[in-house]
């Protein structure tokens, strides 16, 4: 495995791993998958201190990503980011996120990010627990704040300082 900056050659495999998502799970509560143009908009917003990494497998094929997204708009929280990390299903659970989220704690803490911020759908025991390895503490769970497949979705909170 692989681990590097991802550009925008990457939009189209960075939207097949998350438009599969979008559409057959609650890791994301996006409802619509994003279109190739979207997804190219996307990787670009996140370029220089807010990156995108990506994870290659051996033949070079993207298989997982993780990123870096501004926390909020106001310049007060200009500090703070937030982390999403996705990995192909076929690779859930062979050490690619853990390999990914180290990596992308190391770029924020390199561009002088003071927290990082994550935000797990509740019942995703993997991610909670990948998180928590790698030192976030959960500070909270917002009850019912979204709604995907007809069911109210709580939202794990959690925070990492660097």
């Amino acid at each position: 495995m692989h681990i590097r900056l991802a550009t925008t050659a990457d939009a189209d495999a960075i939207g097949e791993i998350y438009n599969y998502e979008v559409a057959n799970s609650t890791v994301t509560t996006d409802l619509v998958p994003r279109s190739p143009e979207a997804q190219r908009q996307w990787l670009t917003e996140r370029s220089g201190a807010r990156a995108v990494l990506v994870a290659e497998n051996e033949a070079g094929a993207v298989v997982g990503f993780a990123s870096l997204s501004p926390y909020r708009d106001r310049p007060a929280y200009a500090t703070t980011v937030e982390n999403s990390i996705y990995i192909d299903r076929n690779y859930q659970g062979s050490g690619i996120g853990r390999a990914l989220l180290t990596e992308l704690l190391e770029v924020a803490r390199s561009h002088g990010f003071h927290t990082v911020m994550a935000r797990v759908v509740s019942g995703h025991e993997s991610s909670l627990g990948l998180h928590t390895a790698l030192g976030f503490r959960v500070i909270g769970t917002e009850i019912e704040v979204a709604r995907k497949f007809g069911r109210w979705l709580n939202m794990v909170v959690l925070q990492k300082m660097l």
